[in-house]
């Protein structure tokens, strides 16, 4: 039997053995002005609300006259969904009380670019499909979503990885709280145009899959036109082992998460597989399964165990599930620092809305809860073997009978191995059970909107301006031996065809460009002033008047804070004579720097600074200070240098 070892001693080899696959759905929001489906603004995300609204969410049949299984489920929640909506970002198409508007044409162009930029096959006409959520994190209960491409792929290690498809669909709500039967959404996402890239299962380990993820995000940073910051964009990730099911981890905030999350459902997966074999060692089969459930409240009258107590202080019943030959079983490691309970108690949790934790206690952990006089007064109660497990569950009578149910259901599910689920990534790196895996059944046609073909002018104009692919680029910029923090931005970077430009056309050095364009604008970013208010024609004149020595380098930062200051006055492009004319930009040759460094040498009180060693320091400080930007540093240096030095000559004769 093959035994799961610790994460980091986890080799290519051993999850070959237990035959992992791994697929990825990556979706990242778009740069448009307005929503998909409305002209609502897109990305004013504000915790303000100037209003609720309270739904509740049933299923509706497909096409097939059929119930999605997810739908049902969430159905016997019974959740009442709160919705905070603002004015300013929200109308009444989002509640489904208007039609929607067209699709927005420049989400679709972007995503035209994606599609091409992962050589997708694209379809002629897109058929706007609604796929059915009632989780509440749509108030509508269904997402619009189609398709625009398939059959594409990328490149990971000198193979192909294939890329499935490439959806386009609308962003969904905030969630701000849910507990028991109460969930809050804000709607300030909602609508937020989003491409989702759907790889086939070609990752073989955790580590690949969150390679291919890292290379699929800086393609669609390639385009500059993706938005970028917490909550721009989220994978799910698909796993299976062999014997077992795929199963979808959702909404992973971060690829350096992956690897792990990856490792522990593979986990689960194989250890599931293990217990419905012990399972029929014992004879317990999906034919044979038996479970039995009773009501133990007036058993634990006097109880000192404290959530029990609790609940029946509070006018709460008390039951308890019999499971049984399945002694043992709840106390089975299942991932890291966790077991199969953990199964149960999700269910538990979700489904009957028992959100306070521990939710479950079972005989398999009997000595870390009740006393062991209650727990032989309880099997004796209900008739139980010691072959048997018993849970007990506790809360609202409607809810003890829906937890018992699904204590139920999830054990004999155990007897089939890997149950078909959407698994939530917790902190820890393990998994949780969010809902069932939703089927075929929750998707059907809109009818509210046409088809929407693809136009061919629209596909040509995209691949005439298609951006290089990057790992090309890293190709092209692995021999300029670029500091590591510039050359990771510009490979997917926009500011690429400036930089080539920069570095051709002007012959700027390669590392001094990457200065200017990553470092300084970052460092401008953080004082909120963004540079991606200058178009590339604007930057290049910068470093055209720069390389002519119009300006030093050390006065680049004034320059462009300037140059932006000059567009948001209303100035149509930030012409480079009348920025330097507001900054008094004069270039100062040699005879002015030396004639500054002689003045400050003969003004300053050397005998005042408390290290002799920083005069140099001190006094360049002041001079550039004094130059702003107007002479080279270097130059101020080494003229400095040489007056000081005539200084220390004249004073030793």
């Amino acid at each position: 039997m093959i035994e799961f070892k610790p994460f980091e001693e986890m080799t290519p080899e051993d999850y070959e053995a237990v035959g992992l696959k791994s697929g990825l759905e990556v979706h990242q929001q778009l740069l448009t002005v307005r929503k998909l489906f409305c002209r609502c603004p897109a990305r004013r995300y504000s915790d303000e609300y100037d209003a609720e609204i309270l739904r509740h969410m049933r299923p509706t049949l497909s096409e097939l006259g059929e119930y999605d299984g997810t739908a049902l489920m969430e159905f016997k929640t019974k959740k009442e969904i709160v919705y905070r909506v603002h004015r300013d970002t929200v109308c009444t198409y989002e509640m489904d009380d208007t039609p929607p508007f067209l699709i927005d044409e420049s989400a679709l162009d972007i995503a035209i670019e994606v599609a091409l930029l992962l050589r997708l096959n694209l379809v002629s006409e897109l058929h706007i499909s609604r796929k059915q959520y009632l989780d509440g994190s749509l108030p509508t209960g269904f997402q619009r979503t189609t398709i625009l491409g398939v059959d594409g792929w990328i490149p990971y290690e000198g193979r192909r990885i294939g890329i499935t498809q490439l959806g386009l669909e609308e962003d969904s709500c905030r969630e701000v709280s849910d507990v028991g039967h109460h969930r809050v959404f804000l709607t300030d996402r909602l609508g937020v145009p989003l491409v989702e890239v759907v790889t086939d299962p070609d990752m073989r380990t955790p580590q690949e899959t969150a390679a291919v993820c890292e290379i699929i995000r800086r393609l669609l940073r390639s385009t500059g036109k993706v938005r970028t910051g917490g909550g721009a964009g989220r994978e799910d990730v698909n796993v299976s082992v062999r014997g077992g099911t795929r199963n979808e981890i959702k909404g992973v905030p971060s690829i350096t998460r992956i690897p792990l999350l990856i490792y522990n459902e593979a986990m689960r997966q194989w250890s599931l597989l293990r217990i419905r074999e012990t399972l029929e060692k014992r004879g317990v089969t999906p034919a044979t399964f038996a479970s039995r459930d009773y009501d133990v409240t007036r058993f634990l009258a006097g109880t000192r165990y404290h959530p029990i107590r609790h609940a029946l202080d509070h006018g709460e019943a008390v039951r308890c599930v019999v499971l049984e030959k399945f002694s043992g079983i709840l106390c089975e490691r299942t991932q890291t620092h966790t077991t199969f309970a953990k199964e149960v108690s999700d269910r538990v949790r979700v489904v009957s809305c028992l959100t306070t934790l521990p939710n479950i206690v079972h005989s398999d952990a009997a000595s870390e809860t009740l006393s062991a006089d209650e727990w032989n007064t309880i099997r004796h109660r209900v008739k139980a073997g010691p072959d048997d497990a018993l849970v007990f569950v506790w809360g609202s009578k409607e809810d003890v009978h829906s937890a018992c149910n699904e204590v139920a259901i999830r054990a004999r599910e155990a007897t089939e191995g890997v149950p078909r689920e959407t698994r939530q990534a917790l902190r820890d790196g393990t998994t949780g059970f969010e809902r069932i895996l939703p089927g075929p059944e929750r998707m059907y046609p809109d009818t509210d909107l046409p088809p929407v073909p693809v136009r061919p002018a629209s596909v040509e104009r995209a691949k005439r301006n298609l951006p290089e692919h990057p790992w090309d680029r890293e190709r092209r910029y692995a021999p300029l031996n670029l500091p590591p923090d510039i050359f990771d931005v510009l490979v997917v970077s926009p500011r690429y065809r400036l930089f080539d430009r920069l570095t051709d056309e002007l012959g700027i050095d390669p590392v001094r460009a990457g200065v200017v364009l990553v470092r300084l604008g970052k460092t401008l970013s953080r004082r909120g002033v963004s540079m991606a208010k200058l178009s590339d024609d604007e930057v290049f004149d910068l470093f055209r008047a720069c390389r002519e020595g119009r300006f030093a380098k050390e006065g680049w930062p004034d320059v462009i804070e300037e140059a932006i200051r000059h567009k948001d006055r209303g100035g149509e492009r930030a012409g480079v004579d009348e920025v330097l004319r507001s900054l008094g930009f004069t270039p100062v040759g040699e005879d002015g720097v030396r004639g500054l460094a002689r003045i400050l040498v003969r003004k300053t009180d050397f005998r005042s600074l408390w290290n002799p060693g920083s005069v140099h320091r001190h006094l360049m400080g002041a001079m550039m200070a004094e130059l702003r930007g107007r002479a080279d540093g270097g130059v101020v240096a080494r003229i400095l240098e040489n007056e000081l030095q005539n200084r220390d000559g004249a004073a030793d004769e």
